[in-house]
C-alpha cells in the first residue's frame, strides 16, 4: 500500500504509483484532449484518478503568459465543480502565489510550481515577473510562498526546469526542499519533479527517467510528468496524438524504478498499465 499527505489530506492506493490526471482550463495546451475545465475534470475523477492536476496557463514551449485573474477566473470554476461531487486532492499548476491562495479557498491541496517558489510571489499576492513578462524559474526562493504553505498544511510540488545532469537536479530541488522545511513546510509535504522536457536534451531526459530514486536519495516522492513529451517522441518517432503507447511505456518504467506520481492526459490508460504490474510483482 502507498500512502502520501497531499494537504490535509491522506491519500491511500494499492497501485504502484499515484495517477494524476491532467485538466488544462486553457485554450492553447500542447495536447488538445487535455482542454476542457469541468467536464474534462469530471471525466478524469470517472475514469479513476488520484489526483486532478488543475492549470489555467500553458507552459508549453512558447506558451504566452497570461495575468492572474484570468488565470484565477478560469481555474475557480472547476474547483468548486469538482468540490460538489469529490474529496479528490487537487493540484493547481500555478507559478503564482497569488492564484493559489485563491484556488486553496476554493478546496485546492498542493501547489505544483515549476519554478520551485521562485516565481509570482510578493507577499501581497501581485504579479512579479521578468522583463520579458515570465517568472524567473531559477531565481531565488520566495519566503512569502513557504511561509504560506507551512500555515496552510498544502503540499507543494517542486520542480526544476532547463539543462542539467541527475547531480544538477538532485541538488537544486534539495536545496528548494530544505528552504521549505526551514520555513515550517512539513518534510512529507514535498514532492520532486525532475522537469522533463523543459529544457533538457534527450539523454538528460533519460537518465532522469531511469533514476527517480537517485533525486535527493529518494528522501522525498518523485513525480513524472512524461505524458505524450516530445522525449517520448524522440524515442518513438511518433506525433503527439500517437504517444500514448510510449507514454505508458515510459512510466511503467520510472515506476518500477521509484516514482511514486505518474502526470498523465490518459487516466484510464495509466490505471490499467498499473494495475497490470501490480498484478506481476
Amino acid at each position: 500500500m502507498l500512502q502520501l499527505k497531499l494537504g490535509l489530506k491522506r491519500a491511500v492506493t494499492e497501485r504502484p504509483a499515484f495517477v494524476m490526471g491532467i485538466v488544462n482550463a486553457t485554450p492553447d495546451s500542447f495536447f488538445e484532449e487535455s482542454r476542457g475545465g469541468i467536464d474534462r475534470a469530471l471525466q478524469l475523477i470517472d475514469e479513476g484518478a488520484d489526483i486532478l492536476d488543475i492549470g489555467g496557463e500553458s507552459t508549453r514551449p512558447g506558451y504566452t503568459p497570461i495575468i492572474a485573474e484570468e488565470e484565477i477566473n478560469r481555474i475557480i470554476p472547476v474547483i468548486e465543480a469538482v468540490r460538489k461531487v469529490s474529496s479528490i486532492p487537487i493540484s493547481i499548476d500555478t507559478n503564482k502565489l497569488k492564484v493559489f491562495k485563491a484556488a486553496f479557498a476554493a478546496g485546492a491541496d498542493i501547489w505544483n510550481d515549476i519554478t520551485a517558489l521562485s516565481g509570482s510571489c510578493k507577499p501581497d499576492g501581485d504579479d512579479e515577473k521578468s522583463a520579458d513578462g515570465t517568472a524567473a524559474a531559477h531565481g531565488e526562493p520566495s519566503i512569502y510562498a513557504a511561509e504560506y504553505l507551512a500555515k496552510t498544511g498544502a503540499s507543494v510540488i517542486l520542480m526544476h526546469t532547463g539543462p542539467a545532469s541527475i547531480k544538477e537536479v538532485s541538488d537544486f530541488l534539495g536545496q528548494r526542499a530544505i528552504f521549505c522545511i526551514s520555513n515550517g513546510v512539513a518534510s512529507d509535504k514535498i514532492i520532486l519533479d525532475p522537469g522533463i522536457g523543459f529544457g533538457k536534451s534527450l539523454e538528460e531526459n533519460l537518465a532522469l527517467i531511469s533514476q527517480p530514486l537517485s533525486i535527493c536519495a529518494g528522501r522525498y516522492p518523485v513525480l513524472m510528468a512524461l505524458s505524450r513529451k516530445r522525449c517520448i517522441g524522440d524515442m518513438t518517432g511518433r506525433t503527439t496524438e500517437e504517444r500514448l503507447a510510449g507514454t505508458l511505456a515510459a512510466d511503467l518504467i520510472s515506476v518500477q524504478r521509484g516514482a511514486k506520481i505518474i502526470r498523465v492526459h490518459d487516466v484510464s490508460a495509466a490505471i490499467d498499465t498499473l494495475n497490470v504490474m501490480k498484478n506481476l510483482r
